[in-house]
C-alpha cells in the first residue's frame, strides 16, 4: 500500500466519512467499515477517558488528604513547641528563683539584726519577684500542709483539728503556684 492510496484525493466525495476517518487513522478505507471504527473507537474512548478521570480524582483525593493532614501535624507541631518554649521559660524562671532563695534568706536576716540599709534593698527584691510570681510560705496558726511545709520540730498540742503549725523557722516560696523550697515548720499537735 503506498502513501497516496491512504490520502484521500482531492477529488474524492468529502461526504464520504468513511475515506476521511480512514486516511486519519492511516488505514485504506475500503478494509474497514467507517460505522463500526466510529462506535467501537468512540466507546472506548469514553470508557479510558472516564477511568482516567476516576483515577485522577481518587489521586487528587489522597494528596489533598495527605496535605490536610500534613497540614494538621505542622499546627500540631507549632502549638506543641510553643508549650514547650513556655515550659522552658517558666523552669528557668523557677531555678533563677531557688538560686536567689538564700539571698532572700541572708535578706531576711539582716532586716532581723537592724543592718541599715538592708531593708529597702530587701524590700525592693522581694517587691520585684512578688510581682512576677513569688509567694511567701510563712503562716503560722495554719494548718499543716506537707506540701508546702516541711516539719522538723514537732510539740504537743490540746487541738483535735490535726497538726497545726506552731512556728515558721525559715520561710518557704512558691514560684506561680508551684513550691520551690518547703518552709520549715515546728508543728503542734
Amino acid at each position: 500500500m503506498s502513501d497516496a492510496s491512504q490520502v484521500p484525493s482531492a477529488d474524492a466525495d468529502v461526504t464520504d466519512v468513511g475515506v476521511l476517518d480512514a486516511a486519519v487513522i492511516g488505514v485504506d478505507a475500503d478494509v474497514i467499515d467507517a460505522d463500526v471504527i466510529d462506535a467501537d473507537v468512540i466507546d472506548a474512548d469514553v470508557a479510558e477517558a472516564v477511568e482516567l478521570a476516576q483515577r485522577l480524582e481518587s489521586e487528587r483525593d489522597e494528596y489533598l488528604d495527605l496535605a490536610r493532614r500534613l497540614q494538621a501535624d505542622f499546627e500540631n507541631f507549632r502549638k506543641r513547641t510553643e508549650s514547650q518554649r513556655g515550659e522552658q521559660a517558666a523552669r528557668a524562671a523557677e531555678r533563677l528563683v531557688a538560686e536567689l532563695l538564700p539571698v532572700l534568706d541572708a535578706g531576711d536576716a539582716a532586716v532581723a539584726h537592724g543592718a541599715e540599709g538592708a531593708g529597702p534593698i530587701h524590700q525592693m527584691l522581694v517587691s520585684i519577684l512578688e510581682k512576677q510570681g513569688l509567694t511567701r510560705v510563712a503562716d503560722v496558726e495554719v494548718p499543716f500542709d506537707p506540701t508546702v511545709h516541711e516539719a522538723v520540730l514537732t510539740e504537743p498540742g490540746d487541738d483535735e483539728a490535726g497538726p497545726v503549725v506552731a512556728e515558721v523557722l525559715r520561710s518557704g516560696y512558691a514560684w506561680n503556684g508551684r513550691v520551690v523550697r518547703a518552709a520549715m515548720v515546728k508543728v503542734r499537735g
